[in-house]
């Protein structure tokens, strides 16, 4: 202000002078009209330039940030570069509380560790997270990001990674638009805790409780907001007996697929609306304002029903009728005729019950009419204020938790299943292999014509029919003996289709349809050609058993390809086919379908709906296990009809297009025909179970090997320690006890790396070549024939491909 007072009053004295020299006023006007402008040009340029603030050190105001960053279901901290605890959300506080500071917290050592790690990380990337830390109270994901106008400070979140609690669900609803639906309505609603605290209203409980809507009113004592009268009406403290007698529905905030939730320690959501409001047939002065609540109810997720002190229903909202499982059809008039007739005394006792009029609740396990082997929990709470005592009943919908339950449990029951027939079908293989080899040595001494000639050919012809039906649970475990090519499916339909047209008869008509620019895939053509086959078997039985005498039945079995991209995967939503191209072939026949209850169990081995001696229970799960160990996947559902029963069943099989090129097939190395080998040779024969090491021992002796036996891996070794003359093939079986083939082949490779190995077992040789590894390792099914092992023995010792 001074500055511009001297430069006002050196002006005037400017221009007093200008008069006194030039005596013109003209002059002197002019002169302080062109001072003026100057003036007001200069302050005009002064107001354009920006102002510029010294920099100076500024204090942190906490409190502030503290305000902004509290969240309800994230902790947050702020630390310095000294590892110091800036500021904390109360979430933090409650999680770790606030004597520690990050990466310090009291979690197990290794979380300790790893938030060490991220927090050097963020102090030199910027950012860092997504790691898990755990501790007694539970699991978070953590990340750590560099801040301040220095990057002086590191921010610390912290996201609990437990299932989302009702009670924080709930309370976020409340405080937003559909708190203030609820409001409108007439429905104020309010989260209490165990310990009867409020954690969370909406804006209606909010203004009728204190006269302010935006009131939060957590921590207050919920049952101070309200008063009951001598008739124990209850109203709002603050309205007195001038405001209208409320309804109070207590619903507990428990999670129903948790069995240890303890309900009395639960929160829980309080629901309160004016007295006149009805439900279902009550209230009829209020019937408007009853329809518009039964709407609001109805777009709950969580399955609400109301029934009379007499048992019947007055309302269900459609996530009851969905768990109840009568979605699609008529509401039953009372609760008890939704479950099964041993559940219908206690349903209707507890219905009486809690409809005397007493606000109490309780849980109940009951097992619906529609899963009568799932039991599920039904909560009923008695209610009043609403002209007459009412029951609210709430049942969660679980049917997909249901549905996946089932599969899970499938699955396992499958792969023990699998595994108990693996173990049956490799003991068995050995004795078969025993029983064939001792056959074919018979046969070596008696001729055709020989009165013991065809016994023995008997014998073997059952025994290798038995071999067949051990190679069946194979493939049903996913152990057997595949080899892949690279094929497309309609020429494997194409190959086998005179054999299914032989197979069906002439009354039964074979269709196929295939997509153009089918995927090749990489399969087992013959395993595929089985799997056709028993699908075929299948569908003629079916449809032959709709006419008792199977002579005039008459139907279709259709065979059908499509070409399923990536696309059509991730819109099918699956949880089972991951996502990526497929090949599908689909066998639809028209034989009256799978009943419903036999549909879970088709896979199964053993089971079968055919009569006694004409069906094995294994042809069904043999087409599992060889689309399994395929990479693939199988369904199996029903066709239904135009009159909505099913006219026949249908198969579909998912197989994963092949990537490495079009229709390639693997290389087939031409073997040399090494039967006749003449060289003599030293063998090494380990074998545990001792009718199979006699055979293979005779076997090779036959052939003029000179053959050294051991009983386990243990003695095979020591007889190539002790040396002498070196061995030319070692012959083991996988599985014994103490040192295992693999095992014994690797210490002798120490001692003689170039020994070739050739392993005897009843397991998939895919399967073992992947876990043994070993080069130089050859191969032979069990069971094998005398001369098989011959001929698979002149083979390596020829120097052709094992």
């Amino acid at each position: 202000m001074a500055d511009t007072v001297l430069i006002a009053a050196a002006a005037l004295v400017s221009v007093a002078l200008i008069f006194l020299i030039t005596g013109s006023l003209l002059v002197s006007v002019s002169y302080a009209g062109g001072l003026v402008v100057l003036g007001l040009m200069a302050l005009a340029l002064l107001r354009r330039r920006p102002v510029v603030q010294s920099e100076t050190t500024m204090t942190a105001d906490w409190s502030v940030a503290l305000v902004a960053m509290e969240q309800d279901d994230r902790a947050i901290a702020i630390t310095d570069r000294a590892g110091r605890l800036i500021c904390a959300s109360a979430k933090f506080d409650e999680w770790f509380g606030s004597a520690h500071a990050p990466p310090r917290l009291p979690l197990n050592p290794e979380s300790v560790e790893a938030l060490s790690r991220l927090a050097r990380s963020a102090w030199r990337d910027g950012r860092d997270g997504g790691i898990i830390v755990a501790g007694d109270k539970g699991k978070w994901e953590a990340e750590a990001e560099r801040a301040g106008r220095s990057d002086e400070y590191l921010v610390w979140r912290f996201t609990s990674t437990a299932r989302d609690d009702p009670k924080i669900v709930i309370s976020r609803r409340l405080r937003d638009s559909f708190g203030e639906m609820m409001s409108h309505a007439g429905l104020e609603l309010a989260v209490v805790g165990p310990e009867g605290a409020i954690i969370a209203v909406n804006q209606g409980f909010a203004r009728r409780a204190c006269g302010d809507e935006s009131a939060s009113l957590v921590g207050q004592d919920f049952v101070a907001l309200l008063r009951s009268d001598d008739r124990e009406r209850i109203y709002y403290s603050r309205e007195g007996r001038e405001g209208s007698p409320q309804t109070l529905v207590q619903v507990p905030l428990i999670d129903p697929s948790d069995p240890d939730t303890d309900t009395a320690h639960a929160a829980s959501l309080m629901l309160l609306l004016d007295t006149g409001v009805g439900i279902g047939g009550w209230g009829s002065e209020n019937a408007a304002q009853g329809t518009q609540l039964e709407a609001l109810l109805g777009q709950l997720p969580l399955g609400l029903a109301m029934a009379d002190r007499d048992g019947r229903f007055l309302f269900a909202n459609p996530a009851f009728r969905r768990a109840s499982g009568v979605e699609k059809a008529d509401l039953p008039p009372y609760p008890s005729d939704l479950v099964v007739k041993e559940d219908k005394a206690a349903i209707s006792d507890a219905v009486r019950r809690y409809g005397q009029g007493l606000v109490n609740s309780g849980d109940m396990a009951i097992r619906l009419r529609t899963e009568p082997d799932e039991p599920v929990s039904l909560r009923l709470a008695g209610i009043r204020g609403m002209g007459e005592p009412a029951v609210l009943l709430c049942l969660a919908d679980t049917t997909v938790e249901n549905r996946l339950r089932r599969q899970v449990a499938q699955a396992t029951k499958m792969q023990a299943v699998g595994q108990l027939a693996g173990g049956v079908a490799h003991d068995f293989n050995n004795v078969l292999t025993a029983i064939i080899g001792y056959c074919d040595l018979m046969l070596l001494r008696h001729i055709p014509g020989d009165s013991d000639y065809d016994d023995i050919q008997q014998i073997k012809a059952n025994s290798n029919r038995a071999a067949s039906l051990t190679r069946q649970l194979l493939a049903f475990s996913r152990q057997q003996t595949l080899q892949p090519e690279v094929l497309q499916l309609p020429d494997i339909i194409s190959e086998v289709s005179q054999l299914l047209k032989r197979l069906l008869g002439a009354k039964i008509t074979l269709e196929t349809h295939h997509d153009r620019d089918l995927g090749p895939v990489r399969a087992d053509p013959r395993q595929l050609e089985q799997v056709i086959i028993n699908l075929a078997v299948n569908a003629r039985d079916a449809i032959q058993s709709q006419d008792k005498a199977g002579e005039h039945a008459t139907g279709t079995l259709s065979f059908t390809t499509h070409c399923v991209s990536a696309a059509d995967i991730r819109r099918m939503r699956s949880d089972i086919i991951p996502i990526g191209d497929y090949t599908v072939l689909i066998a639809e026949d028209t034989g009256g379908g799978i009943p419903a209850a036999y549909l879970p169990k088709i896979f199964e081995p053993f089971f079968t709906t055919k009569e006694q001696g004409k069906g094995t229970g294994l042809g069904l799960s043999t087409v599992y296990g060889i689309v399994k160990q395929s990479g693939g996947f199988i369904f199996a559902d029903n066709v239904p009809g135009s009159d909505g029963k099913a006219q026949g069943a249908r198969f579909l099989i998912y197989l994963p297009v092949y990537e490495g090129g079009e229709a390639e097939t693997d290389p087939v190395v031409e073997s040399e025909e090494a039967s006749e080998w003449s060289g003599g040779g030293r063998i090494l024969l380990v074998e545990d179970e001792n009718m199979v090491r006699a055979v293979a021992e005779r076997a090779l002796v036959r052939q003029g090997y000179t053959v050294i036996s051991a009983e386990d891996g243990d003695e095979g070794l020591e007889i190539v320690r002790a040396g002498g003359e070196p061995f030319d093939l070692v012959v083991s079986d996988v599985v014994m006890p103490s040192m295992d083939g693999p095992a014994m082949a690797r210490e002798i490779r120490k001692l003689a790396p170039d020994l070739p190995v050739l392993f005897m077992s009843g397991y998939a040789e895919e399967q073992l070549r992947r876990e043994i590894d070993i080069d130089g390792m050859h191969f032979i099914p069990k069971p094998f024939s005398v001369q098989q092992i011959a001929v698979k023995v002149g083979e390596i010792l020829h120097g052709g491909q094992g």
